[in-house]
């Protein structure tokens, strides 16, 4: 039998280690792709690699069905098929990705009453990690060998890119008088200074991004140095970010996953997470492109905030969605979304068809304007942790998802994400400034997914959320689509009397007509809003916008969307 149970274990890091392999393969190409300015291959790409993950578990599954006859669990078999994997696992350099592996091949073969720490890893075996010399992963600069400018260079140079940078000398200028006005307030002889800079340079989208960190005697400053391609002279340096803030969003939910390649995601998590402890392990998981540790990685969180809170589930605050129930636990900062049974007669979708629209966003570059989501099966609450409301609630909308073994409540299929402020919400109680604010990134938001290529349907504000950085950011997603699949219309201007005070359209309608001009109509009838947003975002109303957006879109031409403030960027900089 232990002969057997190893042959299994084999079977399933063999699946793991192809993972990884094909994995770093096209991660590492990320540099060629970011030098070639080779834009759609980028999002190509992307699209790919998130699905690498569940490719091999279904190719690992295939072959142990095939080869080893698997249909029901012999206890004592996979007790020690386990026992065999975490041998397998003592020297391995990324023990904590293995076993979410292993976790996703056994719950895909085996009842959800399998699901405990006897057969898979709920507890992570990896926390040798912690006790073992840290891996190098970055390299130190003292720049009072070398002086400031030259240790900068130095830092720059070492990454090792193939192109030029158009003005290097002007850029390493600008970086060191924004770092010197930024840190103003920390000035330190240069033999006081380190420069610890990450090896592995970050690439989403059309940029590369170097991180690192400044040792002082006040402490650890981060930061980020952002890096473009002119697509004609070189690289340049577009920005230096050091704001807690910023960096947190450059990191944030909303985000396509870098292309790092690191051999060690272990230590890189711990790194980041001292430059930006807002983030949680699972978030940064995520961020780096591993999302499904990032699910581990937050189910486990979750769990141990379970048993050190005691607060109900609960329905979450705002206006019920047509499509999808949502509820959240008071004390924790993300929602859960199911998909209801039957919908609203208006809306002409099946469940299958929402599933879609997720996993589209999940595949699609999200521009920081579309909340990552986080897909569950088989997930299992303690009963008396729901509120009666909630569960009289869940019954009556999602019967199909529900299910009642013992003291727990198994839910079918989820969605999780972080919680947000429904806009609505958030600008009924907002200041005249706050409101401001919000209806230009309400707008913003808008745009941006229009230069991603996504028409997000209902722009009801509703449908969007307020993070607590004050982004504005998109959530529903039961209606998106992409924007050669809509009609921009202007609406026609009624003649007769009688098309005047008619209570349906007395024009024609089309499936996929959209007229613009409706926004100002159902998402901006409070007149305080509407001001605001015609402040910045008067030409969302206009037919003529959308249409040429649509059409750049067509031709390839997409707008660049940065992930930090606009005024951040050197080319809008002075030194003072």
């Amino acid at each position: 039998m232990k002969n057997l149970a190893f042959a299994i274990a084999k079977t399933i890091i063999n699946g793991f280690e192809r993972h990884i392999y094909l994995y770093s393969e096209i991660t590492q190409a990320a540099k060629q792709r970011f030098e070639q300015y080779r834009w759609h291959d980028i999002q190509t790409a992307a699209k790919a690699r998130t699905d690498f993950y569940d490719q091999r578990v279904s190719e690992t599954l295939d072959t142990i069905k095939q080869d080893f006859f698997i249909t029901t669990l012999d206890d004592e078999l996979w007790q020690h098929v386990k026992t065999s994997y975490i041998e397998l696992l003592s020297l391995h350099p990324q023990p904590e990705l293995a076993e979410s592996f292993y976790n996703s091949v056994f719950c895909h073969l085996f009842e959800r009453k399998y699901y405990h720490n006897a057969y898979i890893f709920v507890q992570s075996t990896a926390t040798r990690l912690d006790k073992l010399p840290t891996p190098k992963i970055f390299t130190s600069y003292h720049p009072d060998e070398h002086g400031l400018y030259k240790t900068i260079t130095l830092i720059i140079k070492s990454q090792k890119f193939s192109l030029p940078f158009a003005h290097l000398k002007k850029d390493i200028n600008t970086l060191i008088a924004k770092f010197r006005q930024q840190a103003h307030k920390t000035r330190y002889q240069l033999s006081d200074l380190q420069f610890d800079i990450l090896d592995s340079v970050f690439y989403r989208n059309k940029g590369a991004y170097i991180i690192g960190r400044v040792i002082s005697p006040a402490g650890e400053t981060p930061f980020i140095i952002s890096l473009l391609n002119t697509e004609k002279d070189g690289l340049f340096i577009d920005a230096l970010i050091t704001k807690g803030e910023d960096m947190a969003v450059v990191f944030g939910f909303a985000r396509a996953y870098f292309f790092v390649d690191c051999q060690h995601p272990h230590a890189l998590v711990d790194f980041l997470n001292r430059l930006i402890p807002h983030k949680t392990r699972a978030d940064l998981y995520s961020a780096i492109g591993f999302h499904k540790q990032g699910k581990t990685q937050f189910y486990r969180d979750f769990l141990n905030h379970l048993d050190n809170s005691d607060d109900k589930l609960e329905l979450a605050p705002g206006i019920k969605g047509m499509v999808m129930s949502v509820f959240t636990l008071p004390s924790y900062p993300y929602v859960f979304k199911i998909i209801k049974d039957k919908f609203s007669p208006s809306k002409n979708m099946t469940r299958a068809d929402v599933k879609g629209k997720y996993r589209l966003v999940k595949l699609h570059d999200r521009v920081g304007r579309m909340a990552d989501t986080m897909e569950y099966s088989e997930v299992a609450f303690p009963k008396q942790r729901f509120s009666a409301e909630l569960l009289e609630e869940l019954n009556s909308v999602a019967p199909s998802l529900l299910r009642f073994e013992d003291d727990l409540v198994i839910i079918k299929h989820m969605y999780i994400e972080r919680k947000m402020t429904p806009l609505n919400l958030y600008l009924a109680t907002a200041t005249d400034a706050e409101v401001d604010n919000a209806m230009y990134g309400y707008g913003k938001a808008i745009k941006q997914l229009i230069a991603a290529d996504i028409f997000p349907g209902d722009m009801l504000l509703k449908n969007f959320g307020v993070t607590r950085h004050g982004r504005v950011i998109f959530y529903d997603y039961d209606e998106i689509t992409y924007m050669n699949e809509v009609n921009f219309r202007v609406k026609p201007e009624p003649v007769t009397e009688e098309q005047v005070y008619a209570s349906e359209p007395w024009y024609s309608v089309d499936p996929g007509d959209v007229f613009p001009e409706e926004i100002a109509t159902f998402a901006l009838a409070n007149k305080r809003y509407r001001n605001a947003f015609l402040r910045y975002h008067a030409n969302l109303l206009e037919a003529k916008y959308w249409q040429g957006c649509q059409a750049n879109v067509a031709k390839g031409v997409f707008a660049d969307v940065y992930p930090y403030p606009e005024k951040s960027r050197f080319c809008h900089w002075k030194n003072n």
